[in-house]
C-alpha cells in the first residue's frame, strides 16, 4: 500500500512538472483546438449560422449525392462531429483521421475555382493535425497503465 501511495504522488509530481512544459501546453492547445473546431463546424452544417457550407461542394461530390450539396455537408458535418468525439477520447488515432479528412476538403477546395486561400488554411489545420497526432504519442497517457501500476495493484 505505502508503494501505491508513493507512486501515486511521484506520479502527480511528475504530471506537475510536464504541464508547465511548452510542449504539453502546445498539446493541450490542439487538443482542445481539434476538438472544438470540428464539433463548431460538424453541428454548423445542419444550421448554416457560421456560412452556408454547400458553396464549398465542388460539383464532382455533390453529383455522388444526387447533385444534393446540402446533403453532401450534412454528411461531413456527422464525419466531422464523430472526428471531434474521436479527437477527445483518442488524439493518437483520431488526429490522423482529421489530418486525412482536412486533405479530402483540401481536394475539395482545389477542384473549385476562387477557393483555393481557404484551402491554404485547411493545409495549415492539417499540419496542426498532424502536430497534434505526434505530441499525443508522447502526452496522452490517459487510458493507459504502466507495467508498474499493474504490480502495484496486486500488492
Amino acid at each position: 500500500m505505502a508503494e501505491s501511495v508513493r507512486y501515486s504522488g511521484e506520479a502527480a509530481r511528475i504530471g506537475a512538472v510536464e504541464s508547465r512544459s511548452p510542449a504539453y501546453q502546445a498539446y493541450q492547445i490542439l487538443h482542445v483546438a481539434f476538438v472544438v473546431a470540428p464539433l463548431v463546424a460538424g453541428i454548423d452544417k445542419f444550421f448554416h449560422a457560421l456560412v452556408n457550407w454547400d458553396m464549398y461542394a465542388a460539383p464532382v461530390f455533390a453529383s455522388m449525392f444526387g447533385g444534393y450539396a446540402h446533403v453532401l455537408m450534412q454528411v461531413a458535418g456527422v464525419v466531422e462531429i464523430i472526428a471531434a468525439i474521436g479527437v477527445l477520447l483518442k488524439p493518437k488515432v483520431f488526429a490522423y483521421v482529421v489530418a486525412a479528412w482536412l486533405v479530402g476538403i483540401i481536394i475539395n477546395l482545389l477542384m473549385i475555382p476562387g477557393y483555393y486561400d481557404i484551402a491554404l488554411r485547411d493545409l495549415g489545420l492539417c499540419l496542426g493535425a498532424l502536430a497534434l497526432g505526434r505530441l499525443s504519442h508522447h502526452f496522452d497517457h490517459q487510458f493507459e497503465r504502466t507495467e508498474r501500476d499493474v504490480v502495484t495493484d496486486r500488492s
